[in-house]
């Protein structure tokens, strides 16, 4: 993870902001990542976390599948610079006529797999000797 962040600081010009969205994913959280991340030149450098156990609601991923279908699906790139283009020309017609990303989960599945999961959760940490 510190060598991905790095390249990406390296990459990114100086005035930028730089926003990760993390999916509860713990590598960010090692002692030489925090370390590099608490440094003052890394004050651009702001982390999101996703909530747990609701990748479904994120979406970004609903961006990228759209982005994948309509950019690369059956498609060959030779370089990385041609598949970096093709994602890049994408974007930029794609923000040209931006469509909102509707969340179209029903409630009630997730307060049922909310509940189910509270349950697990109970189940999983009640003491053996139920105290």
């Amino acid at each position: 993870m510190l060598a991905f962040f790095k390249h990406i600081d390296s990459r990114t010009p100086a005035g930028i902001d730089v926003h990760v969205i993390l999916d509860n994913v713990s590598a960010h959280k090692s002692q030489p990542v925090r370390e590099w991340l608490e440094h003052p030149r890394r004050e651009r450098w702001h982390l999101h976390s996703t909530p747990t156990s609701t990748s479904w609601a994120n979406l970004v991923e609903c961006w990228f599948s759209i982005l994948a279908r309509k950019a690369l699906k059956n498609r060959a790139f030779n370089s990385v610079a041609d598949l970096q283009h093709a994602i890049d020309a994408w974007a930029q017609h794609w923000n040209q006529d931006p469509q909102p990303l509707k969340w179209t989960k029903q409630a009630q599945p997730v307060i049922d797999k909310v509940k189910r999961a509270r349950t697990a959760l109970h189940h999983a940490t009640k003491p053996a000797t139920d105290h």
